[in-house]
């Protein structure tokens, strides 16, 4: 009986909190006409509803449980001095404002956004835009960010910020937002068990998600387009990479996906379309790369020497330039059941499989490796006759490299 009187007295306390929350109007004709203000006077719970209007206010705190909520995207402006939003509470929620012109600090990591040893913060369905650093998360966790346009305007990696940046956060979701022209689209540094799915990073100085030193994330359903690189994993593990498009990714060091110093993860139904390379591969151990489709990149595959014990399996290798290169003799990965288009064997039998191995690094791939200037020989009679002589009877390339059942067919993706 106690139990129960207990229990119900706390569901009247309950329902008491939710029925005492309040709804601030904020506007330039309503009884709050700044932010700052309506922050002041409101208490945990509340919401603000912010009618629409342009708002010059910075360094905006937030340090009580609050829902700030634009209505047709008020224009929160920062005039270039300063932070916008610091969040410094749980359960906070920011959606519908245009949060501009953040001020450029080189010695703090100013941003539209800033959530602060927070937890369970949710950041949606805002334009951010010429904001340094567009939401920044530090030392926060279950946290959400989906639905935002982050634009800035980077010239030059040293001058700018990264759209998304997570520092010693766990448990983060970054859904379905578009970023744009920021040093990285997204940037992970000590972050675990974070999701990343169906954003758009297109057209960042440096990379469009550079993770670093974080474990046991994963993401998919992403497009990384048109980036100084595409997406970068270093010092990681356990990392999920499925049904991402690498594509346009392209300069004299552009990678589709840069793989340093990374163990057990997997690669799984991706797309490389038109990058200098595919998969740059250094350091990456004991990686499973299977299902991916690589189409007319430069190189499809760099997997250098201090790669080991990877296994590439039931890939398309279609229209690349050179399907793998290698800097080593020596091979401890294994390629198996893949698809390669510059195959020329035969199928006597008729089970679907080549019946004469297929050895994916030609001579020319190896000597480019060593002298760039020799790619002008490319699809030259000399060229052709070396990579002849050389799987005839290999002597620079690594002789155990090869794929004993390349497919006849390409897989369906």
């Amino acid at each position: 009986m106690k139990l129960i009187i207990f229990i119900s007295l706390l569901t009247i306390a309950f329902y008491s909190n939710i029925s005492s929350a309040e709804v601030l109007l904020v506007g330039p004709a309503e009884q709050y006409q700044s932010i700052k203000a309506a922050l002041r006077a409101c208490h945990k719970g509340d919401t603000l509803l912010i009618r629409p209007g342009y708002y010059r206010e910075r360094n905006i705190v937030i340090d009580k449980t609050v829902t700030l909520t634009g209505i047709d995207y008020p224009v929160v402006d920062g005039e270039n001095e300063g932070e916008v939003f610091t969040i410094k509470a749980d359960s906070v929620t920011i959606q519908g404002l245009q949060i501009q012109n953040v001020g450029t600090d080189y010695l703090k990591d100013e941003a539209g956004i800033n959530i602060v040893n927070s937890a369970h913060c949710r950041i949606i369905n805002n334009r951010l835009y010429n904001t340094f650093f567009g939401v920044y998360l530090q030392k926060s966790k279950n946290c959400l960010v989906k639905d935002n346009q982050i634009k800035g305007e980077a010239e030059a990696e040293i001058s700018s910020g990264n759209a998304v940046h997570l520092w010693y956060c766990q448990n983060i979701k970054i859904q379905d937002n578009v970023l744009s022209h920021h040093r990285d689209g997204i940037y992970l540094e000590f972050v675990d068990q974070a999701e990343i799915i169906g954003n758009q990073s297109v057209d960042n100085l440096r990379y469009g998600l550079h993770f670093m030193f974080s474990n046991h994330n994963s993401y998919f359903n992403n497009t990384f387009s048109h980036n100084g690189a595409g997406v970068a994993v270093m010092f990681s593990k356990e990392i999920e990479m499925r049904s991402n498009t690498f594509s346009g990714n392209w300069g004299p060091a552009a990678y589709g996906l840069l793989l340093k110093e990374i163990y057990d993860s997997e690669i799984t139904g991706n797309l490389f379309t038109g990058n200098t390379t595919g998969i740059y591969a250094e350091g990456a151990t004991r990686c499973t790369i299977r299902g991916n489709q690589f189409k007319s990149n430069g190189w499809a595959m760099k997997m250098l020497g201090s790669s080991l014990e990877n296994q590439i399996r039931q890939n398309n290798f279609i229209a690349n330039t050179f399907d793998l290169s290698t800097n080593s003799s020596r091979n401890s990965n294994i390629y198996i059941n893949n698809y390669w288009s510059e195959y020329n064997g035969y199928d006597l039998d008729q089970d679907g499989y080549g019946d004469v191995p297929y050895r994916p690094v030609d001579l020319f791939s190896y000597v480019v490796n060593r002298v760039s200037p020799s790619i002008i020989l490319l699809r030259s009679l000399l060229v052709d006759l070396i990579n002849f002589a050389e799987k005839v009877t290999p002597a620079l390339t690594p002789e155990s490299l090869t794929d004993p059942q390349p497919l006849m067919k390409p897989i369906r993706s």
